[in-house]
């Protein structure tokens, strides 16, 4: 039995991983784009998207050190998915856009 516990710690660990890898890739994408894109991709800020990927970041961290929940972790990559899923596609066709109107 004491088998199958350390195998399912590691598994999640592993997971965590994982997740937070996912967390970091969000906020590198939310401070790579100027301000100005979030706002002709109608979105919210820069700095709002970039707190809440950063935010997402330090969720998945406590989570994988064992400071907080699994539920943390879960919270942190919803954050991250609700970013990549909805802020980065619109953010993606803005650029673009604008690059298809500089040529």
């Amino acid at each position: 039995m004491l088998l199958i516990a350390e195998f399912q710690f590691w598994v999640f660990r592993a997971l965590l991983l994982a997740l937070v890898a996912i967390e970091v890739w969000a906020l590198v994408n939310a401070l790579r784009y100027r301000p100005g894109a979030y706002t002709a991709a109608s979105k919210r800020t820069k700095t709002f998207w970039s707190l809440m990927a950063g935010g997402a970041v330090l969720l998945g961290l406590l989570a994988l050190a064992g400071y907080s929940s699994y539920l943390l972790g879960i919270i942190g990559i919803v954050m991250a998915g609700v970013f990549l899923a909805d802020v980065l596609p619109a953010l993606r066709a803005v650029m673009l856009r604008a690059q298809g109107n500089s040529r």
